[in-house]
């Protein structure tokens, strides 16, 4: 029996084609790539978009660049004309994904969810056009759910397929506790697909599990199944473990022009091509001459680097923006000037401190011994002088500026 890509004029094959390339590019692995390509050909033949989910419990507020890796794909599907669903987990959030976690995640309050989630949609709206898509809580579909319905859709799962999850089976293990309503947690958000009646469900690497369970529960209720879409988790700027905030390896996106560039810089040249797949709006054929000029030395990677610097930033601020902060990174960095613009800080202290306490009345470290510790590797400046000495007494005059490192500067104003 023939496919309805056989069915498909040539100028539809060749958008097809086109599409499947496009959403591939950076994918760690589409499941399966049939039923994907079937889909595609389906929905150009009869004009009708496809539906794509992402699924998102609002737990941490803060997007960085290893969020926007999805949202970058979101926002390729919606360019073609297809809907994004963005299911806010304001029911599932109450318990916590699991995944990856040794330990059970502490329950979100309503007021918590509520919360985070209005600034996802503020963040998101960064890269997806919002007007265009669809946003769903799946409180829903399941809060009005009787303890009946949750023994009907607990029944069709054995807990044999929980237990493969790896993280239920190390917690397991090694002797430490699973709740009974963490295992509801997959299920619910496989019970999410079959309830908007998803084509794709989009996400890292690390949601294999879950997003499989919209395919098993789809096809339980009697539904064509989603495909899934898996895509690799950005590493951080520590170039070992993914972008996280509270490793502190991350790029956010609501950070200012300077900083994002001046972070953009410190990305493991390894890590580079990744970004440019993952992070920014690359395409296939620019990607390949990256990739090309690098291997063959052509490209130098600090000028590769400097791209990619510029290209992230003026995604979120715009090309002056960019323009501006490279200027002034070249400036800082490269000329070893300070930048143009300082941020100011009022000093109505004595005129005559010790450097140590002067930093951390600013704010511009958090402990003393972190204060101590920039000193002595060099890394504290007053005026464009080296300070040397975590004693030393510095006098505080107004315009006085201090410099932290190479990206961290601070105007005095007294009174």
């Amino acid at each position: 029996m023939g496919t309805v890509f056989d069915s498909l004029s040539t100028q539809q094959k060749e958008e097809t084609e086109r599409q499947l390339a496009l959403y591939s590019l950076g994918a760690a692995e589409i499941i399966p790539i049939d039923d994907f390509k079937e889909k595609l050909a389906a929905s150009i033949k009869r004009s009708k978009p496809l539906k794509i989910k992402l699924g998102l419990d609002p737990s941490a507020p803060d997007v960085h660049l290893g969020h926007t890796v999805v949202l970058n794909k979101l926002r390729q599907f919606q360019e073609n004309g297809h809907v994004v669903q963005l299911i806010i987990g304001d029911f599932t959030g109450r318990i916590g994904d699991p995944t990856g976690k040794s330990s059970a995640r502490k329950q979100l309050t309503e007021e918590e969810v509520a919360s985070n989630a209005q600034t996802y949609f503020e963040q998101f709206g960064k890269v997806l056009d919002m007007e265009k898509t669809e946003l769903h809580y799946n409180s829903t579909w399941l809060a009005p759910m009787s303890f009946e319905d949750v023994i009907h859709l607990a029944g069709k799962m054995t807990v044999a397929r929980l237990l493969e999850r790896d993280d239920f089976e190390k917690r397991i293990t090694s002797g430490k506790p699973v709740s009974l309503h963490e295992f509801f947690y997959p299920l619910m958000q496989g019970y999410d697909s079959v309830a908007l009646e998803c084509d794709v469900e989009i996400g890292g690497t690390d949601q294999h599990f879950n997003i499989l369970m919209g395919r098993h529960y789809q096809e339980k209720y009697g539904k064509e199944k989603q495909v899934a879409l898996l895509l690799p988790l950005l590493t951080g700027l520590d170039g070992k473990e993914k972008m996280s905030k509270s490793k502190n390896n991350y790029i956010g996106i609501n950070e200012d022009p300077h900083t994002m560039y001046g972070k953009s810089m410190s990305i493991p040249d390894e890590s580079m091509v990744s970004y440019f797949t993952l992070a920014t709006n690359t395409n296939a054929t620019e990607l390949a001459s990256i990739q090309q000029g690098l291997s063959s030395g052509k490209l130098h990677p600090r000028d590769c680097k400097m791209m990619l610097a510029k290209k992230i930033v003026s995604m979120y601020h715009g090309a002056q923006a960019a323009e501006e902060a490279q200027q002034q990174f070249i400036d800082v960095f490269q000329k070893n000037r300070q930048p143009d613009q300082i941020p100011t800080a009022t000093w109505s202290g004595p005129e005559q401190v010790n450097i140590i306490d002067l930093l951390l009345e600013l704010n511009m470290f958090t402990s003393k011994s972190e204060a101590r510790r920039m000193i002595k590797n060099g890394g504290v400046k007053v005026d464009g002088n080296k300070i040397t000495a975590h004693d030393q007494v510095i006098s505080v005059i107004h315009g006085t500026i201090i410099g932290i490192g190479k990206r961290k500067w601070l105007e005095i104003h007294t009174h």
